[in-house]
Formats: structure tokens, sequence, C-alpha cells
């Protein structure tokens, strides 16, 4: 009974280890977040060099979770809801790692706009809007992953909306400064690029509260009508 009780609380400790490396990625990829988008509206070289460089670190998070998750199936034979768990946290820390790519895509872009000149990326501020919408959903996504909260992730999902309308927004402003000027053609170009890597982030955030909902309810609600979950997040 002993032995049976210490694999127990054994299986617990590295379940709650690896929950922590979770939140310590995703808090890393947060400011990674903030930091590219600062150097898209600032145009600062440094500050996007810094992310770029960072991305390693969001990385090798990647990696060392992955294996933690692949110990815990081999060693611990999870079952039932803990095997959903250790499943799930293996798909949010994709998303994780993708949304860290998606910021240093921000950052690279944003050092090509500065061979055009920073006035470009000042001009529209939709986009630094729809990342703050980004980061919002990203900390609550992890809040709801922390806290195993279906309710709280749920209300990620429902701001999705909220950046795809704000990347509509920016590229028609786009498309008409191109149209004033084919002058600005290249670096546009390049600006939508940035838009459509925080459009992404939204997205990879939305399949993060997914993933809690599903650990939390046993439920897949990828696909699923808002109406839908809100009722799966209401039954007993």
């Amino acid at each position: 009974m002993g032995s049976t009780e210490h694999i127990s609380k054994q299986f617990e400790a590295d379940l709650d280890t690896t929950r922590t490396r979770v939140l310590q990625m995703g808090g890393l990829v947060e400011t990674q977040i903030l930091s590219a988008i600062d150097a898209f509206a600032s145009g600062d070289a440094n500050l996007a060099d810094q992310v770029i460089e960072n991305d390693a670190r969001v990385n090798g998070y990647e990696v060392a979770i992955d294996g933690a998750c692949n110990h815990i199936v081999v060693k611990r034979q999870p079952a039932a809801s803990d095997l959903r768990l250790t499943m799930a946290i293996a798909k949010i820390v994709t998303d994780i790692e993708r949304i860290g790519d998606e910021a240093k895509k921000v950052a690279r872009m944003s050092k090509r706009l500065q061979e055009h000149g920073p006035q470009h990326a000042q001009r529209f501020p939709a986009i630094r809007h729809a990342a703050q919408i980004a980061v919002k959903m990203l900390r609550q996504a992890l809040d709801a992953f922390a806290r195993l909260d279906a309710a709280s992730a749920a209300g990620v999902l429902k701001e999705d909306h909220e950046i795809d309308d704000e990347f509509r927004a920016a590229v028609r402003q786009l498309v008409t400064y191109m149209m004033e000027d084919p002058r600005t053609i290249s670096p546009a170009l390049d600006i939508i690029w940035v838009a459509k890597a925080v459009e992404r982030m939204g997205d990879h955030a939305k399949n993060i509260a997914e993933q809690v909902i599903y650990i939390v309810k046993g439920t897949d609600v990828r696909h699923t009508s808002f109406a839908d979950i809100e009722r799966e997040i209401g039954a007993d």
C-alpha cells in the first residue's frame, strides 16, 4: 500500500512540474509577443533581435515538456483523466511554440520594415490593438489551464472574432494605402504578414482554450459552434 501511495504521489509531482513548465513557457511567449510588437511599432532593431534569439528558449521548453509527457506516459501509464491531461499538454505546448514562431516572424518583418522607414508601421494601430487582444487571449487561456476552468476557456473562444475583425480592418486599410501610393506596396505587404502573424496567434490561443475544455469536460470541441460549447460547459 505504501509503495502504491509513493508512486501516486510521484506521478502527481511529475504532472505538477510539467504543468508549471507549460505556464513558464507561456509567460516567456507572452513576453515575446509584447517585445515583437514593440519592435514593430518603434522600429527597435535590437529588440527585434532579442525576440529572434529568445525563440531558441521557447523551442527548448517545447522539447523538455514533450520529453516529460513521454516519460509520464511510458513510466506512469496514466489512465482516464490523467491520460487526457497529458495528451492535452502535448498539444498545448505545440500551440504555445507556434505562437512563439509568429512572434519571431513579427520581429523579422519589423527589421525588414526598417529598410523602408519606421513611419509605415506607426500608421496601423489596428495591428497593435489586435496584438493586445492576442496577449489577453493567451493569458486567459493559460490561466484557464492553470485553474482547469472550462468557463474561462470558453471566454477565450468568444474573443477570437475580435482579432479577426481587426485583421480584416488592417488589410482594408493597407489596400487603400497601396492604392494611394504604389511606392508603399513593398512595406505594406510586410505589414500584412505582421497582421496575419498576429491573427494566427489568436488562433493558437483559441486552440489552447479548446484543449482546456477537453481536459475538464472530456469533450473535443474543435469545429463545434460556440452555442454548443456553452451548452457543454453548462452541463453537469
